[in-house]
């Protein structure tokens, strides 16, 4: 069910908010409990709806799951896995596409698994071949069926070398979550090493896993035969941090974002400054807000970490069209993620869209009909529009665009925002917006 979000700007954002645990993280850790025999434990986990999707398909599976959504917590008692429909799958997961890193912990506790087709955002291709090829490596055999995918391990799972063409974070939880009670020694090079993937080999380790990291993206995970529960509290979420901020800026407003670190976001810290963001990093958070000095503009570009993440650009793009000067921003991870820019655009936004690769090195998508460079003029007056929700993170970043704009805009499909921005209405009030909703 969508609904309708009316949105009166021009209003600056006020107050405090508190972020909990990172969306990229714990539906991944709640995964992870399937690979134990004991009862896992999940703190600081927020109210979003990818948590409601996993919980469900963990229940269908036979997990038992106690939620207290107030304290944030999710106990998981994985004793007696279960096999389930796909009907039962496809019902609970929607258009998720989490049920894909599902395969490995359910072909080590039932030999068997089966996905349905995968939904997600449309921000660009995102092939399920980079994961039914790592469980091909690790001796899977897959089956494409008419209700889905049917994936089977006849001789058991062996220890594998594994070589990603690029750092796909997906494809890493995939082999971290399948390597660890694959016989055998599993080295998987090239891997991403996001926040998230180092806090997800925590948990995984806290289960009795051996992992080790190296310092050239090399994972080396030896298999053990049995895994137990975790207790582990979940990395903040930087992406949720960084919007807010964002948001601070383009409202000209003064946020404090209770839970953010830090170290996690350093690169975004930078880039924030060096546009002339101000902040102030204390143990209980960052604060963010609009300084007396203009915005600058800057060029830059997104990368897997350590660099400018791909699910800041967005939100940040909103912010440079109050820039002064010509900014310039390449995205080198998701082809079509610029695609919002011309929603902006309507709302007075000055974006230019290129298919060549501006403002840094040559891409991966360079040469190829994809529009993945912006060049944004600023500063621009924005205002209200009727706009649609295309995606997580573009469509609160229509929603950052529509806080800052004059008049009142109508933003369509706002509940796609639930998947990853927990209790966004409720933040919204504090900060002091005004919005209303039908």
């Amino acid at each position: 069910m969508t609904s309708t979000f009316h949105v009166r700007g021009g209003k600056p954002l006020n107050g405090e908010i508190t972020v909990r645990g990172a969306k990229n993280l714990v539906s991944k850790a709640m995964v992870a409990a399937l690979l134990g025999d004991e009862t896992s434990i999940l703190r600081s986990v927020p109210d979003i709806r990818d948590v409601q999707i996993v919980t469900e398909l963990l229940k269908v599976h036979g997990v038992k799951v106690e939620r207290d959504v107030e304290a944030g917590t999710i106990r998981m008692d994985s004793t007696n896995v279960e096999r389930a429909h796909a009907a039962e799958i496809d019902a609970h997961a929607g258009s998720s596409r989490i049920p894909i890193l599902f395969c490995g912990p359910l072909l080590h506790r039932l030999g068997e698994a089966i996905i349905p087709d995968l939904g997600g955002c449309r921000i660009g291709d995102r092939p399920i071949n980079f994961h039914m090829d790592v469980l091909r490596n690790f001796g899977a055999v897959v089956d494409k069926r008419e209700q889905g995918i049917y994936i089977t391990a006849p001789g058991g799972l062996k220890g594998a070398k594994i070589h990603l063409d690029y750092p796909s974070v997906g494809a890493t939880e995939q082999v971290l979550l399948t390597a660890v009670r694959a016989e055998g020694i599993t080295e998987l090079s090239n891997a991403a090493v996001e926040p998230e993937i180092e806090d997800l080999i925590a948990v995984l380790q806290k289960m009795g896993a051996i992992i080790s990291l190296q310092t050239d993206r090399t994972i080396t995970i030896e298999g053990v035969e049995r895994l137990g529960g975790y207790d582990h509290v979940a990395i903040p979420d930087r992406i949720e941090a960084a919007s807010w901020a964002c948001a601070a800026l383009v409202t000209k407003g003064d946020v404090l974002v209770r839970g953010a670190q830090q170290k996690p976001m350093a690169t975004f810290l930078n880039v924030f400054r060096k546009i002339g963001g101000g902040m102030d990093i204390t143990e209980e958070g960052i604060r963010f807000f609009m300084p007396e000095t203009p915005l600058r503009a800057i060029a830059m570009e997104t990368d897997v970490h350590p660099g400018f993440m791909t699910d800041w650009q967005q939100p940040l793009v909103v912010a440079l069209t109050q820039a002064e000067g010509i900014s310039i921003v390449h995205e080198t991870v998701y082809e079509n993620r610029l695609g919002f820019t011309e929603a902006l655009n309507d709302m007075g936004a000055r974006i230019q869209v290129y298919r060549e690769c501006l403002g840094g090195s040559s891409c991966r998508f360079g040469r190829r009909n994809f529009n993945h460079s912006a060049v944004i003029s600023g500063p621009k007056a924005l205002t209200a529009a009727d706009i649609t929700v295309p995606d997580l993170r573009g469509g609160f970043s229509y929603l950052v665009a529509a806080l800052g704009a004059e008049g009142v805009s109508t933003i369509r499909g706002i509940d796609l925002i639930d998947r990853g921005y927990e209790s966004f209405r409720e933040k919204l009030t504090a900060l002091g917006a005004d919005y209303w909703e039908d």
